[in-house]
C-alpha cells in the first residue's frame, strides 16, 4: 500500500470534497505544481487507494423516497448460507448497500424504495423469501443530518 503522507492525505481529502475538481485547482490547493499533483493521484489510482469516482444521483430520481436500514440474524452461520443471502441481495435493485457486520445480527442494509406498501413487498417477497433469514428489524430513516457519500 502506498504511504500517505501529509500532501496524498490533503489531496484525497480535496477529491473527498469534490471528484471533478480539476488537477489545476487540487494541484493549488494542496500546495504542489499540476504535475507533481497529477503524478501523486494516478499513483493513488494505481495503488487503490483511489479505487474509483461515481455520481450520486438523488433517491427521488429513481423514485425512492424512503430509506429503511434493516438488520438481518441469520439461522446458522454457514459460509453457504452467509453466500446465498448476499447474492440475492445483490439482485435486489431496491438494495443500495449490503453489510456484513459484528454484533446479535450479521447484515445491516440500507434499502431504497418509493412508499412503504414497496418496501411491505420487499420485506415478504426477497426477505421473507430467504429460508435463512432468521431475524429482521427495519428502521425507517427521517434524515440524515451528515451523509459523506453525497
Amino acid at each position: 500500500m502506498l504511504e500517505l503522507d501529509r500532501t496524498n492525505e490533503r489531496i484525497l481529502q480535496g477529491l473527498e470534497t469534490n471528484a471533478r475538481i480539476s488537477n489545476i485547482d487540487l494541484a493549488a490547493k494542496v500546495g504542489l505544481s499540476p504535475s507533481a499533483c497529477l503524478r501523486r493521484v494516478q499513483e493513488l489510482e494505481r495503488s487503490g487507494v483511489i479505487r474509483g469516482y461515481r455520481a450520486i444521483i438523488d433517491p427521488a430520481v429513481r423514485g425512492a423516497e424512503i430509506t429503511i436500514f434493516v438488520l438481518v440474524g441469520l439461522s446458522e452461520h454457514l459460509r453457504k448460507d452467509a453466500e446465498a443471502f448476499e447474492q440475492a441481495m445483490t439482485r435486489a435493485p431496491m438494495v443500495r448497500e449490503c453489510h456484513n457486520i459484528t454484533g446479535s445480527v450479521e447484515y445491516l442494509l440500507r434499502v431504497e424504495v418509493p412508499d412503504l406498501n414497496a418496501y411491505k413487498a420487499f420485506h415478504a417477497d426477497v426477505l421473507g423469501t430467504q429460508s435463512q433469514v432468521h431475524s429482521i428489524t427495519s428502521y425507517i430513516c427521517l434524515a440524515s443530518p451528515k451523509d459523506e457519500r453525497a
